[in-house]
């Protein structure tokens, strides 16, 4: 344990081991004794943005099935192979990514690392399976169509980022997801799964070397060499004037709204700055000052706050509320008055030293688990931040002022082009 008290608490160049597998996979690792388990993440470029029109939701298909039977293992075994040792493992599937993630005790790692590798290369995608896969999907996306929440959200994606991948919805629609054959899986899985692009990070009790190369010998050997790389992203244009949609909802008791723009990319310099406006415009305490405004104050809100999407392209900057319908103009006014204030006074001195504080503050709380230690080694990957990301951290964050504040708003805040999408009765 003395060996364990010396080491940094924030991961940092010292302790993340990363290295290239000789097919190309990027791993990163770091050790951590607390607890005698390990914690696994990971991704492989796979994601919705591969899917033409008419087959929606294929990816997220094709990640929900990888576990549901491979060549060597029916989807029972692979479950109860995970329960009687108290492991875990799952797949998601994002725009760009399929994701992965899996905890287990380290004498099971080598398990985990089996059935990662099995559901990858080999999954058989059971006709079975895949059909009782695809009515959960369809309920899915059934009740989709009855949330006022989801339908805003899509209509507000829609004409945000009208013309670009981001537009879809990665779940697709009920036509995309019935015409969706196994043929098309095991096409999709073919093309797009490989090597390439992959990264996995490893945290635990385990030396960082040791995890390196119990994965060469698992995954090493992959090798797909058609694998197809990721098309290039789009152009995203503002909006030149406000528009507006409402999804009629007949029947509902309830209104949300979302309001917004295009936002920074993760790795633009005015991250930061764009993401600690946003924690005093609608996120610290009660939801930041759209929380105390509209709902607070006016009480027109059950819930009211903002949100910063920033990932590998153009993100969105949204403030997104659920109202009384009656109440649905009066809340989109209040907004918009809110924002024009935002990008005219910017932040107070006092706004910005809380937000930057409570930054500060969470960061090792996200890093208590093991878990949480990969997903910012992901993220550190993801988008290139540098592996002494998390040591410079705290003097990025601090570094932020109320003036660079004010001009990242300006930048993407303009109150007469918004995107203004509403789903209710």
């Amino acid at each position: 344990m003395t060996k364990n008290s010396a080491k940094p608490s924030l991961p940092g160049v010292e302790d993340i081991y990363r290295v290239t597998l000789s097919n190309g996979i990027t791993v990163l690792a770091r050790s951590s004794f607390n607890t005698p388990s390990i914690s696994m993440g990971g991704y492989l470029p796979a994601g919705s943005i591969f899917e033409t029109d008419e087959k929606l939701g294929l990816a997220d298909f094709v990640s929900s099935s990888l576990m549901r039977g491979t060549q060597t293992r029916t989807f029972d075994a692979i479950y109860n192979e995970l329960e009687s040792v108290g492991a875990s493992m799952g797949f998601d599937s994002g725009v760009h990514n399929l994701s992965f993630g899996g905890r287990a005790l380290v004498e099971d790692f080598p398990l985990l690392l089996q059935l990662l590798s099995e559901s990858l290369l080999a999954p058989t995608f059971p006709k079975s399976e895949v059909e009782k896969l695809r009515v959960h999907m369809l309920t899915g996306l059934a009740l989709r169509e009855q949330d006022t929440s989801d339908m805003a959200a899509m209509a507000f994606d829609r004409m945000l980022f009208e013309g670009h991948p981001y537009s879809r919805p990665a779940d697709g629609f009920v036509e995309t997801i019935q015409s969706i054959t196994r043929k098309d899986m095991q096409e999709f899985h073919q093309r797009y799964f490989g090597p390439k692009g992959m990264v996995i990070a490893i945290v635990g009790a385990i030396d960082p070397k040791k995890a390196a190369e119990a994965l060469e010998n698992v995954l090493g050997g992959w090798q797909v060499p058609g694998q197809v790389g990721a098309p290039a992203l789009p152009a995203c244009k503002p909006v030149k004037k406000t528009v507006k949609h409402h999804h009629v909802l007949a029947g509902k008791s309830q209104s949300d709204l979302v309001i917004g723009m295009i936002g920074p990319r993760r790795k633009d310099p005015e991250y930061f700055s764009a993401s600690l406006g946003n924690s005093v415009l609608g996120q610290f305490g009660m939801m930041g000052r759209i929380g105390e405004v509209v709902r607070e104050k006016s009480g027109l809100a059950y819930y009211a706050s903002s949100s910063l999407n920033a990932g590998t392209g153009p993100g969105s900057w949204e403030v997104s509320a659920g109202v009384n319908p009656a109440n649905l103009n009066k809340a989109i006014d209040l907004i918009q008055k809110e924002l024009r204030r935002f990008v005219k006074s910017g932040v107070t001195k006092e706004e910005l030293a809380d937000s930057q504080a409570n930054y500060v503050g969470r960061l090792p709380l996200s890093l208590e688990s093991n878990s949480g230690v990969a997903g910012a080694l992901l993220n550190i990957e993801r988008y290139n931040l540098g592996l002494d990301f998390y040591q410079r951290y705290e003097g990025m964050v601090r570094g932020v002022t109320r003036a660079d504040v004010l001009e990242t708003a300006r930048k993407y805040i303009d109150p007469d082009r918004l995107v203004i999408s509403t789903a209710g009765p």
